[in-house]
């Protein structure tokens, strides 16, 4: 596999340090709007730079591109990339908005290119724990989802390009938001009905919000409660599914966030009460994950997990909470 990269910040630099460990893959070339910062992770990676992100796309000899630049880029880069014949792993949001992840999605449909959502927190060992549990029948048929994931930002985070709308298309929603929203999915299935509220409790961004809250509920009537925060001072990671027969927990996401951990619960009301619990230490080994499974995917012929329209279900989620937020009222979902 060879591949472009295209985006030198913090996450195209995850993604190429994941790619290194892989035999069977190959760094060919960064593009970066700021020539420099290309050459700076393309130096670090032995492999050629560009400014120009079509230089990338337009390679012959490239079979895949990594999009990690900010979201409102994602639609000309990825339909680029897709009509030129390459399989496609792009950052979350996968768009701007749904009708652009719409184009994208159906773009790869078209030309049977394999196209992923950058939803690297499917990949980590906790995460995979907690699947493996309720695939087992651990905890029973999901009844409701509890979800908190916060960060505290950091001095002049109101001038991050994440608190731009024309580049962000939304604030916290869109970015951590994302991956509550596509968590909640895997975890729960479609949902039917979202209600919402959204707040600016610090950051200078009004309109944009530095704080969303908000009810899923599935056609059962099974029920997400998230809330994502830009102002949880200390960087918080927690999942709760609660079932008939008991429940499982993933906290932390390591770093930060502190230990990630799985933890088991089954309802026993007269037995002694205990848990199972399984500390996940080390460094962050998702981003490996998430290429590895991605790049099998594609050796497959088959749907990477975290697919094209797992992105956009989770953009359709993002705005139907916009929408109840803006009308106060909820936003039932068509199929």
């Amino acid at each position: 596999m060879r591949v472009g990269i295209i985006g030198a910040g913090l996450q195209g630099r995850r993604r190429a340090r994941a790619l290194k460990e892989f035999d069977d893959a190959e760094l060919v070339i960064v593009a970066a709007a700021h020539l420099e910062r290309a050459k700076l992770l393309a130096d670090e990676m032995g492999c050629e730079a560009t400014a120009n992100w079509e230089d990338a796309v337009a390679r012959e000899d490239i079979n895949a591109i990594i999009v990690s630049t900010p979201p409102n880029l994602h639609l000309p880069i990825c339909t680029a990339a897709l009509k030129q014949g390459k399989h496609v792993l792009c950052e979350k949001p996968l768009a701007w908005n749904p009708e652009e992840a719409k184009q994208i999605v159906g773009m790869a449909y078209e030309n049977g290119m394999k196209l992923k959502c950058g939803f690297n927190l499917r990949h980590h060992p906790g995460m995979r724990q907690a699947r493996e549990w309720l695939n087992k029948g651990s905890v029973g048929e999901p009844s409701f989802i509890r979800m908190r994931y916060g960060i505290g930002g950091r001095p002049g985070y109101e001038k991050d390009w994440r608190a731009k709308a024309e580049i962000a298309g939304g604030g916290q929603l869109m970015d951590q938001g994302m991956h509550a929203l596509d968590l909640s999915r895997w975890f729960m299935g479609e949902f039917a009905e979202v209600f919402g509220f959204l707040a600016t409790s610090f950051w200078d961004i009004a309109p944009m919000e530095d704080n969303a809250f908000a009810l899923l509920r599935t056609a059962k009537g099974q029920i997400a409660s998230l809330h994502v925060s830009w102002t949880q001072w200390k960087n918080l990671f927690s999942l709760e599914i609660f079932g008939r027969d008991g429940y499982t927990t993933v906290e932390g996401l390591g770093g930060s966030y502190g230990v990630e951990r799985a933890i088991l619960g089954r309802r026993a009301f007269l037995e002694p009460f205990k848990e199972e619990i399984i500390e996940f230490r080390g460094e962050d080994r998702s981003w490996y994950e998430e290429w590895k499974e991605f790049a099998t995917a594609i050796k497959e012929g088959r749907e990477p997990l975290g697919n094209g329209y797992d992105g956009l279900q989770a953009l359709r989620l993002a705005y139907a909470i916009y929408e109840s937020n803006s009308q106060g009222c909820v936003v039932k979902l068509g199929v």
